[in-house]
């Protein structure tokens, strides 16, 4: 392990649980989430430029859209935000939304949003993962509790998911085109003190995923084994991905919870690499504006 060489995006204030960076090519600007805050953010790397969208509620992931507006997993389901219209809910959560929540989400190369639920004490395997085909919300599966991290192998073969509180990041076989997922195994388990967290996949097809309560940052080659570690100066590192001109640098948000989770805890630290990262996909707005409230099993 080494301590990584880094910046600070120029914002600031920091986050109480800064979660879901997710990077924008077309508009050249880090979004990211303050799920404890209810904010969504979005900055340029200089921080020169930078906004924030007061969230109805807890919001666990943020996506830009292909229209202009967003997408965002809120306490109680999906929802669409436009500038015109407001805050808009498009789905409504199949669960309890006092003791669950959305927690991470993203879209894939088709702008189709995969995102998961979470139980919020953390005991009980009652969540869920879900993805939209054609504006309508799918369950894809159950027995969740902590729905974390996710993202894709360059060619779209593979699909990498996290679910924190088993201390495991699974691989799945995927289907590029109807993203049907098949062949679950287990990619990479970590042991008591730490836990999984929020993830991106590189150009090379190596899982960077950060660990909430081991202060690191964990580069895995494609068949599992650890290539790189990377010690960050806070203690609840959540989440990291690919951004800059040419996605060489990797963003990392974390968490400011207690006096322990170090100095700098709640900033996005910038971490140049010598690999590159992944373009995003803006979510795909369906023809009826979003999606529909209808779960198919």
């Amino acid at each position: 392990m080494r301590d990584a060489r880094f910046e600070l995006l120029g914002v600031d204030d920091r986050d109480a649980l800064g979660e879901g960076p997710w990077w924008d090519t077309i508009g050249e600007r880090l979004w990211w989430v303050d799920i404890r805050g209810a904010v969504i953010r979005n900055a340029t790397l200089d921080g020169v430029e930078a906004a924030r969208l007061q969230a109805p509620s807890s919001v666990g992931f943020a996506v830009p859209d292909d229209t202009g507006g967003l997408f965002a997993g809120l306490r109680d389901g999906l929802y669409r935000h436009t500038a015109v219209a407001g805050w808009r809910q498009v789905w409504a959560g199949d669960y309890d939304s006092s003791d669950h929540r959305v927690n991470d989400g993203k879209s894939d190369r088709h702008g189709n949003l995969w995102f998961g639920t979470m139980h919020d004490p953390e005991t009980e395997q009652s969540s869920a993962f879900y993805r939209t085909v054609d504006g309508r919300v799918e369950r894809v599966f159950s027995g969740v509790t902590t729905s974390n991290g996710l993202g894709w192998a360059p060619d779209g073969g593979t699909f990498y998911y996290t679910d924190s509180l088993a201390r495991k990041i699974w691989a799945f076989d995927c289907d590029p085109e109807s993203g049907a997922l098949s062949n679950r195994r287990v990619f990479a388990e970590d042991p008591r003190g730490y836990v999984p967290d929020g993830l991106t996949v590189d150009a090379d097809g190596a899982v960077w995923a950060a660990k909430w309560d081991g202060g690191k940052i964990v580069r895995y080659r494609p068949d599992g084994t650890t290539d790189v570690e990377l010690r960050l100066p806070v203690r609840r590192p959540t989440s990291a991905m690919f951004v800059g001109a040419d996605l060489s640098t990797l963003a990392v948000t974390s968490a400011n919870l207690t006096p322990d989770d170090g100095e700098l805890a709640g900033a996005v630290f910038l971490i140049p690499t010598t690999t590159s990262g992944l373009p995003q996909t803006r979510a795909r707005v369906a023809p009826e504006g979003g999606a529909s409230p209808a779960i198919t099993e």
